[in-house]
Formats: C-alpha cells, sequence, structure tokens
C-alpha cells in the first residue's frame, strides 16, 4: 500500500473565517448585517440598541490606535468588528484584566475574557487554620 505525503509547512497558516466569511468581508457588512451572523442572545441585544456605555465604548474603540489601552467596566458588550485589533482593560471587579481583541473573539462579550473569580490555592495547615491543625509538630 501506498501511503501519501503531505508536507505541512510552518509557514502554512490557515486563513480565519467567521460563518464562512473571512475577517475582511466582515468587517466590510453594516452592523444590521453583522448581528445576522452572531448568535441569537447578542443579536436581540444589538437589536434592542446599545446603552449609553456601549455608545462610547464603541465612539472611543473606533477613534483610538492600536496600541491604544481602552479601559472600561463594560463587560456585557458584545464585540464587534471595530474592536478587533485593540487592546482592552476589561474590569473584573478589583483590576483590569488587558486583553488583545482578535478576530476568532467576534459575538463574544467582553466579561468573557476577564475572570472575576480566582481558582482557590489551598497551602499547608497553620494559621487561619482550624484549632487542631494548628499545632503541626515540627520537622
Amino acid at each position: 500500500m501506498a501511503k501519501r505525503k503531505h508536507k505541512t509547512t510552518a509557514h502554512e497558516i490557515k486563513e480565519f473565517k467567521f460563518r464562512g466569511l473571512t475577517f475582511e468581508q466582515v468587517t466590510a457588512l453594516e452592523l444590521n448585517e453583522f448581528i445576522k451572523l452572531i448568535p441569537s442572545r447578542e443579536r436581540r441585544s444589538i437589536k434592542r440598541g446599545f446603552t449609553e456605555i456601549e455608545k462610547k465604548l464603541i465612539k472611543k474603540a473606533t477613534k483610538s490606535k492600536p496600541n491604544d489601552f481602552i479601559k472600561t467596566h463594560a463587560r456585557d458588550m458584545i464585540i464587534l468588528p471595530e474592536f478587533v485589533g485593540k487592546r482592552f482593560g476589561i474590569h473584573n471587579g478589583k483590576e483590569f484584566v488587558a486583553v488583545d481583541i482578535s478576530e476568532e473573539m467576534l459575538g463574544h462579550r467582553l466579561g468573557e475574557f476577564a475572570q472575576t473569580r480566582k481558582s482557590v490555592k489551598h497551602t499547608g495547615p497553620g494559621m487561619g487554620a482550624t484549632r487542631s491543625s494548628k499545632f503541626v509538630p515540627l520537622k
């Protein structure tokens, strides 16, 4: 049996497609055409209209340069094609988490990329532990 040999090179990069469209085609779409491509919950949210905070964020993102750091508390804002390539500081309740927006994030919400909870890391028993485990014999 003859085996097929397909050489894949390191330079072979798969082109990004969003629902069958290239990123250039998505950026050329109007907002009402773009919302037909995103999930229903996000579509309904945009059809209801943007809040004043979201409108200010869109205006700030369109005027900013690619390296500018845009701070926001609007975690429920849907990522639009205008946001791609920008650097956002998304508030997680304590601090602003730096997030670089890429094409794969289109249609998601900003809050999905800035976690609000940290995983618990337990250490050994000691101060602050229960009374019985406070006195661990030293080795």
